[in-house]
């Protein structure tokens, strides 16, 4: 591998990293552990939950070093809002106590390496761009995972907003009143959609995304309301989306989206319903076929863009 530009990229979820190392767009060799960041967060103060996640993306960095040390760059992609500016995380919904903190410094000074930090839905936008572009050089990208993302590519560029919260649709309140979100708001979309959202709207304990997906297309009633739930919402929420970017191609991603057939039909009549007509029947909707590679990805070139 010697003279290869090599990148390393990191999809770090509430649950689950993601560790890929990048030739290119090419995939030379992928790591996947279980870090479960969300409940390290809920059950520690956040000084000690930011040494341990500091400790936890450490190892996850070392084990593909260890076999690249060519790597040039370490892009991370992270859930949260970053500052484009400092480059520190302003707010983690879903990982609750980080409050502006600084995960690059002291990564940076012990890999001695470029480290970029990035929010993982523009991360897994731009990783679907790179893989798939469109012709426009436009796209919006949606992770419905643990919580809900949103990645905005214009000109086949990543936008991240002045303050880091571009495309934050998750926390576009579809139900007034309604749930409480990690935000500190009520009826989130990401409430609804999200893994643990269509799990909330199921109501059956310990129940999850793929297992309420069976149920649904074995005739349960309940879980078919908690899906056609969340993609009713997610309609609406899309269609304001479009309405202000007017952007033609959308790319669907996450957990979640394995279960879009259950989804799609609610999803379309929705969002075409709240189009204006001018937009309506002109978006055109995929769901990713990246293989979960996506995030990685994005977050390997958004470290050294080429």
């Amino acid at each position: 591998m010697k003279g290869e530009n090599l990148r390393l990229g990191l999809d770090i979820g509430g649950t689950n990293i993601r560790s890929g190392v990048f030739s290119g767009h090419s995939l030379l060799w992928e790591y996947r552990q279980e870090a479960r960041l969300a409940d390290l967060c809920h059950e520690s103060q956040p000084a000690e939950a930011l040494k341990k996640i500091l400790s936890i993306l450490s190892l996850s960095i070392e084990k593909p070093l260890t076999q690249f040390p060519e790597v040039r760059t370490i892009g991370l992609a992270f859930p949260g809002f970053i500052h484009p500016l400092t480059h520190r995380l302003s707010l983690s919904p879903n990982l609750p106590g980080l409050i502006d903190v600084d995960l690059v410094t002291p990564l940076n000074a012990y890999f001695n390496r470029p480290v970029i930090l990035e929010n993982d839905a523009l991360a897994a936008a731009y990783g679907e761009f790179l893989l798939s572009p469109t012709a426009s050089g436009s796209m919006i990208y949606v992770g419905l995972g643990t919580g809900v993302g949103g990645g905005l590519i214009l000109s086949g560029k990543p936008h991240s907003g002045e303050h880091g919260v571009a495309m934050e649709i998750g926390h576009l309140i579809v139900e007034p009143g309604g749930r409480l979100c990690g935000c500190g708001n009520h009826g989130c979309l990401e409430q609804y959609v999200s893994a643990t959202g269509v799990a909330a709207s199921y109501g059956v304990a310990g129940a999850r995304v793929p297992e309420i997906a069976q149920r649904a297309i074995a005739g349960d009633s309940k879980a078919l309301q908690a899906f056609r739930m969340g993609a009713s919402l997610l309609g609406i929420a899309m269609a304001h989306v479009f309405k202000t970017l007017d952007v033609k191609h959308l790319r669907v991603g996450g957990g979640v989206s394995h279960a879009w057939t259950l989804m799609e039909p609610h999803f379309l009549s929705t969002l075409n319903s709240h189009l204006i007509p001018a937009l309506r029947g002109k978006i055109q909707v995929q769901v990713s076929t990246a293989n979960d590679h996506a995030g990685m990805l994005g977050a390997a070139m958004l470290s050294d863009p080429i």
